[in-house]
């Protein structure tokens, strides 16, 4: 059986990226991490960057992130 889905809901979705919360600004199902190219689905998006409206897959890669973009102590 096949899963009919309403068009643009199955593809890449457009999000700004606020504090605490993002925006969808095209509907999608997913957004891709900005290091790693992993589609992220929307129920699973927990880590971004709001100055530089970026996604991450998991906690392991944000880290890894910041510390390139310079943006942690250590």
């Amino acid at each position: 059986m096949n899963r009919i889905e309403p068009a643009g809901r199955g593809g890449e979705a457009r999000i700004r990226y606020l504090d605490g919360d993002y925006q969808i600004l095209s509907p999608g199902a997913f957004v891709r991490c900005a290091v790693t190219g992993v589609a992220i689905p929307l129920d699973e998006l927990k880590y971004w960057n709001v100055a530089h409206q970026e996604a991450y897959a998991d906690p392991a890669t944000c880290l890894a992130r910041h510390k390139q973009l310079g943006l942690t102590w250590s």
